[in-house]
């Protein structure tokens, strides 16, 4: 194969790309969902102030560290399933289902209480002012008690994407969000009658949307894959141990790659209250550009995992590049889009001019590399549809722990270069993840993992 034709391969035919969107399109419009969430969330507490912002902002990216481990299990339920489905064992496909259901409730129960017993003597240590301390430890306490619903969700999202149901996912995270986003009017602000909890009454709107969302799970699963041995084919004590283990890579990655989120707040804390509001924002940017490229992502990891269950190494291989290609193309229209606008879309956010003008240079940097990021977020998830869950996970790590972190904490508190200066090395960051990702979908080692 010749370069020209190697690259022109990347990009998806007509069929294959309706083979992506069948599957990613209803996980893209459940992430849409969650991005009006996130932005109404941000947009309610800012009219709070700096400090909820700072204490929703903190508190947020704390509860995704201590819910990581158990967000991973969707990897294992995902890869297996995606495997057994390209293996046409069908009747099998929802055992790793059981399994992550399992792993959620005996993982997340005891974890939960734990973490919501130790926040008040560990928020502090990331944020030394009062006032976000007073708001920001019960918001996390109260979306801790969320913990086993996150499991079992993200378990179920991991079984729709690998069985090519996404839709399912899709109506269950709207009925979700629409929950959340009322209860967030009558909670926050007090409305219809109830007492106004500011941003406890956010938590506690997130917590009960989440709760609300497993139980509708269970009833599409009970009559959706219920001939696919959901609830009455219980994995074997070994098979279990497999999904374990299979899963451990991508929760470590998670755990890491969350714990990351959580130092970078702490790093921001170390220059300022206004810094840590204006990266709250930025960062709900980023995750709200990421996730439809997310929809994408999982369809890479269902996908490859089917080809790779035919035994198609080559296709397995196309549809890596197929999607990552997709994505780039996305991102790169998405960032030019941004940059025009990038004012107007802070003012909206961030009442307080000051710390407006400290996002908007960071703001414009992100959009200029959101293109390659996603595209390595892509290709991450494909090394996890093959199974290759370790080589992914030591990828994260070592891009952000051994090289963004030490250097934003040098840029940021101690040289003086304040929130742009630690957005800059986060932009080299996520471009040499993402090339590195090429690197290694490129040379195949991930053949022969047995899944």
């Amino acid at each position: 194969m010749t370069p020209l034709t190697y690259w022109r391969s990347a990009f998806p035919d007509r069929a294959r790309r309706g083979a992506i969107w069948a599957i990613a399109l209803p996980i893209m419009g459940g992430m849409m969902s969650q991005n009006i969430l996130n932005l109404v969330d941000v947009w309610m507490v800012g009219h709070l102030g700096d400090t909820a912002l700072a204490a929703t902002g903190i508190g947020g990216f704390t509860n995704y560290l201590c819910i990581a481990f158990i967000i991973g299990l969707s990897a294992g339920v995902q890869a297996l399933a995606a495997r057994r489905l390209g293996e046409n064992r069908t009747d099998e496909t929802a055992v790793p289902l059981n399994g992550g259901l399992i792993l959620a409730l005996i993982i997340g129960l005891p974890l939960s209480v734990i973490l919501i017993m130790l926040a008040p003597a560990a928020f502090p240590y990331l944020n030394s002012d009062p006032g976000v301390i007073a708001e920001g430890v019960p918001y996390l306490q109260i979306r801790l008690a969320s913990m086993i619903a996150v499991g079992m969700n993200f378990s179920f999202r991991g079984y729709w994407s690998a069985i090519h149901m996404t839709g399912l996912y899709l109506r269950t995270l709207l009925v979700m969000h629409a929950i959340n986003i009322f209860l967030n009017w009558v909670l926050i602000f007090g409305n219809l009658g109830a007492p106004e909890l500011g941003v406890k009454g956010a938590a506690l709107a997130t917590t009960i949307s989440l709760f609300i969302g497993t139980g509708i799970y269970f009833v599409f699963a009970l009559r959706h894959a219920r001939d696919k041995g959901f609830l009455h084919r219980i994995p074997s004590f070994a098979t279990l141990k497999q999904q374990f283990f299979i899963s451990l890579p991508a929760s470590l990655q998670q755990v890491f790659f969350a714990a990351g989120l959580v130092t970078l707040m702490w790093i921001l804390g170390r220059i300022g209250t206004a810094e840590v509001a204006a990266a709250n924002v930025l960062m709900t940017f980023h995750l709200t550009a990421l996730l439809p490229s997310f929809g994408v992502a999982l369809a890479a990891t269902t996908l490859v995992g089917n080809a790779l269950g035919r035994e198609d190494v080559d296709d397995a291989a196309r549809w890596g590049w197929n999607c990552a290609a997709l994505v780039l193309i996305y991102g790169v229209v998405l960032g030019l889009a941004v940059i025009p606008f990038a004012d107007p879309l802070l003012s909206f956010f961030l009442t307080n001019p000051e710390t407006r003008a400290l996002a908007h240079l960071p703001l414009v940097l992100w959009a200029l590399a959101i293109g390659i990021d996603a595209a390595g977020m892509v290709l991450m998830n494909a090394l996890i549809g093959a199974g290759d869950t370790r080589r992914s996970m030591w990828i994260s790590i070592i891009w952000q722990w051994v090289i963004f972190l030490p250097l934003a904490y040098l840029a940021g508190p101690v040289m003086g270069f304040g929130l742009l200066g630690v957005w800059i090395l986060n932009g080299f960051y996520r471009a040499g993840q993402a090339i590195v990702c090429a690197q290694q979908w490129r040379g195949r080692k991930w053949v022969g993992i047995e899944v």
